[in-house]
């Protein structure tokens, strides 16, 4: 469907013109928020909050130690350390540095940002480092000598785009990248995996795997025993967002796995390649229904693909779902979540069955894999709430026990509010849960400013999460906050999801409109004192809030969003989510694509609230021109809004803790001054 739009010129990325209106309307709306004098106090305890000190170092397993990332107000960018167990365990353990990403960044001149790190086991020493300048999707690896601390002269390096790279040996990287013209797909991932042997020139690498380029994108993914010997390599086509092929990689050929399109491979142990379904699969006369956890057998499938047994890991029930999944040397660790209140489960596979183990954790909270280690059966385990402050569990899943190593403070005066679960009706009957923070003595009048967030997309789960700078900022003050557990969201499971998939997109807005209208209806909150949050595909929920109930709402902070969903597919990596959403190109689906277009149903004359948007301009993910031409639309309209594009940060629109800091004080000096003032 073709729509003459007069704001194209705004998708120019690093045009002139374009970065010249951006620029005036940072000035805008920077000039009136950055003059409130809430402003600074809110910059000041975001940023005391989010480089404390006491803060929890958050731990991976490296080698016979343990590895953090850390950020704090001298390191904002981050640096990477590691420690001992022992020394994890003590009130103040003694960390080493690996590297310094400040310094790196100081010394190259480039606004690094970490973006993950390959390590070849078992030895942990050898990493493929990637960095991302200014937060962007494409990265530059390098590879990295964790013993001797620095980047290995001569190695493995891979200049900046959208990549992956995967250890197969300590010679020989698995590669995924852009290899010349017609190697990338229509999404702007790669398709073509080579092996990269190390001395040989990038050119010089074997192709071992296609896919096409009509696909999202391929990975392969090396299986290891807990020694770390290569026991398989696992191809994954991406037909779409959603759907892959898998394919056992050997000298015979490949053989594809028979597994539904809608699953993925989630972990590799007791020679057990264990996936998640997230659409029923029938199996030599069995069902397994969508969500569960099955496994089949690496030797099975080798030998007989075609006689090669599924078993059944866990099939949640109503209102259940799985929500992580993490492997330690012989144990299966799994966070099951019932009606978004979380457990962990620990699974043994003995007799060619998987035996269950509950690990004691406390109830009535969010549960977090964090790590596990494949040297043997320990793993962290982070659970928290909305008022219950983080707490990481040591767990020893040979013993199933788990006990606590670390908390975090209390970052706000949580004593004088409460937490309840209500459930709204959403337009179709379905009942639709959220969670709702209020001070406890809050007098039902419709008065008090609420903040409601929501997103409702790709199978992301919005659980109870411990938040200190927004409880600092709005909930000790005597504000409300809700999170609403909407359609197209993981909280109970694929079905929960695939409800608000394509056409039926606009479950998730009504359903976010029916917690809207419950809030109001129990005189939690009124129009006048409401405001709304969401970013990615949560800021294409919060355009359809402003277009479709513009009178249900005072506020709206809309991040790094999709708007335009007539070209959101030829926008950076939009063309991969048409699985999500649908395809424009197809006159039936542009027809329901239009309809729920934010920036396709603005109508000037209409009494608006005026909406902020957040974006960044080296968001590679979730193109800035969304953003840029829906407040260009309004402007022209007269409508009001106000307007924040981060020149760095990606698609969190912030590359470090001070400008993560700039933009959540941003956020709420906006909110008090619609809902509070």
């Amino acid at each position: 469907m073709t729509v003459a739009d007069p704001f194209l010129w705004l998708e120019d990325v690093e045009g002139e013109k374009a970065l010249g209106w951006v620029r005036g309307e940072n000035a805008r709306s920077l000039g009136r928020l950055e003059a409130d004098p809430r402003y600074q106090r809110l910059y000041d305890t975001v940023l005391a909050i989010i480089t404390a000190e006491d803060r929890i170092p958050y731990p991976m397993f490296l080698g016979d130690g343990l590895s953090n990332f850390w950020q704090d107000g001298r390191h904002v960018r981050g640096l990477s350390r590691r420690t001992s167990l022992a020394s994890y365990r003590t009130a103040e353990p003694q960390w080493e540095t690996i590297y310094d990403l400040d310094a790196l960044a100081a010394a190259e001149g480039r606004n690094w940002v970490a973006a993950g790190a390959s390590i070849l086991p078992p030895d942990d020493r050898l990493a493929m480092v990637a960095l991302s300048d200014g937060g962007k999707d494409a990265v530059t690896l390098r590879e990295f000598d964790i013993a001797a601390r620095g980047f290995v002269d001569g190695g493995f390096a891979l200049p900046e785009g959208k990549q992956n790279a995967t250890w197969l040996d300590a010679d020989t990287l698995l590669v995924g990248r852009d290899w010349g013209p017609g190697t990338m797909t229509a999404s702007g991932y790669p398709y073509i995996v080579k092996s990269w042997r190390r001395g040989a020139p990038l050119d010089a690498a074997e192709e071992i795997f296609r896919g096409t380029a009509d696909d999202v994108s391929v990975r392969i993914g090396v299986l290891r025993d807990p020694d770390g010997a290569v026991r398989g390599l696992v191809a994954t086509r991406a037909v779409d967002f959603f759907a892959s092929e898998r394919f056992l990689l050997g000298d015979a050929g490949p053989i594809r796995l028979p597994l539904p399109g809608r699953a993925s491979l989630q972990a590799f142990v007791s020679g057990q390649m264990v996936f998640s379904l997230e659409e029923a699969w029938e199996r030599h006369g069995a069902t397994y229904p969508s969500g569960a956890l099955v496994s089949l057998d690496l030797a099975q499938c080798r030998a007989d693909i075609e006689a090669a047994e599924a078993t059944l890991i866990y099939a949640p029930g109503p209102r259940e779902t799985i929500e992580g999944v993490a492997a330690t040397r012989s144990v299966l660790l799994v966070a099951i979540y019932r009606n978004v209140r979380g457990s962990a489960v620990a699974y043994r596979h003995e007799q060619s069955a998987w035996q269950a183990s509950p690990l004691p954790l406390p109830e009535n909270a969010s549960v977090q894999l964090i790590a596990a280690s494949e040297r043997d059966e320990q793993a962290f385990v982070d659970v928290a709430g909305y008022l219950l402050p983080n707490t990481l569990y040591l767990a020893d899943l040979a013993a199933d026990t788990a006990e606590p190593v670390k908390s975090m403070p209390a970052r706000f005066d949580g004593s004088q509010a409460a937490v309840e679960q209500f459930d709204a009706i959403s337009k179709d009957g379905t009942a639709v849960p959220y969670f709702v923070v209020r001070p406890r003595d809050l007098a039902l009048d419709g008065n008090a400013p609420t903040l409601l967030y929501g997103y409702g997309g790709f199978q992301v789960s919005m659980n109870p999460a411990y938040s200190g700078a927004l409880g600092k900022m709005w909930i000790e003050p005597g504000g409300v906050y809700v999170v609403a557990n909407i359609r197209g969201g993981g909280e109970f499971g694929p079905e929960w999801h695939q409800a608000a998939l394509k056409a039926h997109r606009q479950r998730a807005f009504d359903d976010f409109i029916a917690v809207a209208e419950d809030l109001v209806r129990r005189k939690i909150t009124s129009p006048r004192r409401l405001g709304i949050m969401g970013g990615s595909n949560g800021g294409l929920l919060m355009g359809a809030m402003l277009t479709q109930r513009p009178e249900l709402f005072r506020a709206i902070v809309c991040q790094v969003p999709l708007l335009d969903m007539l070209r959101y597919h030829k926008l950076l990596a939009g063309a991969s989510w048409m699985a999500e959403y649908g395809d424009p190109d197809k006159p039936q689906e542009a027809a329901f694509l239009k309809a729920i277009s934010p920036y396709h149903n603005l109508r000037a004359g209409t009494a608006y609230p005026e909406v902020f948007f957040l974006t960044s301009t080296k968001d590679d993910r979730v193109h800035p021109g969304h953003a840029r031409k829906m407040a260009a639309k309004m402007a022209s309209m007269g409508l009001p809004f106000l307007y924040y594009e981060n020149i760095d940060g990606g698609h969190a629109a912030a590359a470090n803790l001070k400008e993560r800091a700039r933009r959540n004080a941003l956020e709420f000096t906006y909110l008090f001054q619609k809902l509070v003032d």
